[in-house]
């Protein structure tokens, strides 16, 4: 039986509150739905302005972060490279903005807000702009603000220091070991409950769409019954691909989703009122532009209107409490990437095609609804928004191929979904760890499901959006909070690059020994056996002095060495400040087809490079002697000392090693 890997008060605790609010719809079916209305009312009219307040400020925190001197920070080592090709990246952050979310309110959000807007006159040439303004606004760059802050802190203070891919992490320039205390499992439990929460309420859009979807192709009956079904059965597809390792199918069938998707918006804007398309499309960006700094802190202070709270404060809510799940997925692509590319790219790539997305479904819809379909189209919607697609293709071309092509789409949709957010919520609830054994992403993906269909049961979408508003509302604190620790770190880091800068550091010769033997080292490549010796003979004695002459100073070392993979460091432990680490490392570098090595038939140069707990640049020592060695390590030593005494670099010294 496999050995269960869990952080126990994070685990416990987030299982209980989300048993909690299953419970309620348990317990008290018919009242749960009074329940769960009224806790969102009273959230909404105490702490609606938070929510918006909250988003307002995590958007210019992103965009300061990427034009300021911090942008040029990497997201790991300062000499780390990015994990993935360019283009590799920016395909991942679309597929990541890709959702059920998209397909549900592609058509049912610009209808709605068409035939009832927060303040044009209903079905006017004036609802037509709000609409798309509305929707932009909702779909935009403030929703990937939010998945950055998070994704930015998870990438950034997890390679960077080598601390877990956990929430509780962010806050260590402000909390210190303090994070591994109670804090730490208070903000890791809000960051589970929020995902669950936030993955239900996409489970219980996608199964409502589904089953409209079925009904159009299939007859099947619209009822809370088949809905239930619908989310045992594709939990079931979830669990399964979970237990028989399809984490590769799975993948797979991701970027076939994407390309449908693609495809299917390609069909929809070709069979369209293509040229119209493109210029509402233009006059969308300029109406979003036009109203973003209003929209951003408009809480209809002074004319309330339940509107927003239907709309834009349970989008916010939605989007925080779905902020773990797809920022951790943004972090561990985006390993190597400078701070500035990371918010550049996920604030306004997905974002523009999330746009184009919304403005050939929306406006077609609109333009239906105001010519061939004479209204009916909006009364449709406004009746059912999870009809609203697949009323939508009845009045194009091959309405069942693109009905069931959509049914496909979200059925994925749904499958990975699960199968992810299981991922991320085991993650968290395990301390960072990624190598739990299969059953306890089973259990997440299991309890997802469950939450879905006894919160649709007991309330529908309502409960669903209350669990989720709930949730969130914790979480966004905790959101500010590693805003502020962002800027802590990030202005301790520069500040210690600076003082790195300012010191100039003794120098020494190149090598110790025969200028023949050098001679000899520098026509022929090194290769990965050369590096070992070397780590063997040179390296290992050298830092295992340095350790040894600690020790009798009654200072903690100590010297691991992995011969597997090349490795070998001195560690410093201290208390308050970052560990000391000296660290040498096999690495290799791929030669290009013509070189200067004499008549090597080498692919690749291996380098014996250095590596520290600051994430300064590594270089290579390959070649040196052990007293020159012992003499470089003193000089990391001595300049570590001074930092950590420094009030500017005091406040970042410290983030043990994982």
């Amino acid at each position: 039986m496999p050995k269960f890997v869990i952080n126990t008060p994070v685990f416990f605790g987030s299982t209980t509150i989300i048993a909690l609010f299953v419970c309620v719809g348990v317990v008290f079916p018919q009242q749960a739905d009074e329940i769960f209305s009224g806790m969102q009312a009273a959230i909404l009219s105490g702490f609606g302005w938070l929510y918006l307040l909250a988003v307002g400020i995590f958007l210019i925190a992103m965009i300061l972060l990427s034009f300021s001197r911090f942008g040029d920070l990497k997201l790991g080592p300062d000499d780390s490279e990015p994990d993935f090709r360019f283009l590799s990246w920016l395909s991942m952050l679309f597929a990541a903005g890709m959702g059920i979310g998209l397909m549900y309110f592609a058509v049912g959000e610009p209808m709605t807000h068409f035939a009832a807007p927060p303040e044009a006159v209903p079905l006017s040439i004036a609802a037509k702009r709000e609409a798309m303004s509305v929707t932009f606004f909702h779909w935009g760059i403030h929703a990937w603000a939010i998945y950055a802050v998070v994704g930015l802190s998870l990438a950034y203070f997890g390679y960077r220091y080598n601390l877990p891919l956990t929430i509780r992490s962010g806050l260590y320039p402000l909390l210190k070991e303090r994070i591994h205390g109670p804090i730490g499992h208070a903000v890791d439990v809000f960051a589970v409950c929020g995902t669950m929460f936030g993955l239900a309420t996409s489970l219980g859009f996608g199964v409502l769409q589904i089953n409209a979807g079925l009904n159009y192709l299939l007859g099947v009956p619209v009822s809370l019954s088949v809905q239930i079904l619908l989310v045992v059965g594709v939990t079931m597809i979830a669990t399964a691909s979970v237990t028989s390792g399809l984490d590769k199918g799975v993948r797979i069938l991701s970027e076939l989703n994407l390309s449908v998707a693609v495809l299917l918006m390609l069909f929809v804007l070709l069979v369209g009122p293509t040229g119209m398309l493109m210029r509402d499309f233009v006059q969308n960006i300029g109406l979003y532009l036009d109203s973003i700094v209003l929209r951003t802190f408009n809480i209809y202070a002074y004319e309330p209107r339940p509107w927003i709270d239907k709309w834009t404060l349970f989008y916010w809510a939605w989007w925080i409490s779905w902020s773990p799940f797809v920022g951790m997925f943004i972090a561990r692509i985006s390993r190597g990437r400078t701070v500035r590319e990371f918010v550049i790219a996920v604030l306004f790539l997905p974002a523009g095609f999330t746009f184009f997305w919304m403005t050939v479904f929306g406006n077609t819809a609109i333009e239906i609804d105001s010519g061939v379909a004479g209204g009916a189209l909006a009364k449709d919607v406004q009746a059912d928004l999870s009809v609203a697609l697949f009323q939508f293709f009845q009045y194009l071309p091959f309405p069942a191929v693109t009905s069931a092509l959509a049914v496909m789409l979200i059925v994925i949709f749904f499958v990975t979904s699960a199968d992810s957010g299981s991922l991320v919520m085991d993650t968290i609830a395990s301390g960072g760890r990624t190598d739990t054994p299969y059953l306890q992403r089973v259990f997440w993906c299991m309890l997802s499901g469950i939450v879905a269909a006894v919160l649709l049961a007991s309330g529908g979408l309502s409960a669903l959006q209350s669990a989720t508003i709930a949730t969130a509302l914790p979480f966004s604190i905790v959101m500010l909070v590693l805003v502020w620790s962002l800027f802590v770190g990030m202005k301790a880091d520069v500040a210690n690059s600076q003082t790195r800068a300012a010191t100039v550091p003794q120098a020494y010769p190149a090598s110790g020994m025969a200028w023949q033997k050098r001679l000899a080292m520098l026509l022929r490549a090194p290769v990965a056996r050369d590096v070992d010796r070397f780590l063997e003979t040179a390296v290992s004695p050298a830092l295992h002095a340095v350790a040894k002459e600690l020790q009798a100073r009654s200072r903690a070392a100590s010297v691991e060495y992995d011969r597997e993979t090349g490795t070998i460091s001195l560690t410093a432990p201290a208390d308050d400040v970052r560990n000391f680490i000296y660290g040498v490392r096999r690495a290799e570098h791929k030669l290009p087809a013509f070189n200067a090595y004499d008549a090597t038939k080498a692919n690749y140069r291996y380098e014996a490079h250095t590596f520290f707990a600051d994430g300064s640049r590594g270089y290579d020592i390959m070649g040196r002697s052990q007293e020159q060695i012992i003499h470089d390590v003193l000089a990391k030593f001595e300049r570590y000392v001074l930092q950590s005494q420094s009030p500017a670099t005091s406040l970042m010294t410290a983030a043990p090693e994982h």
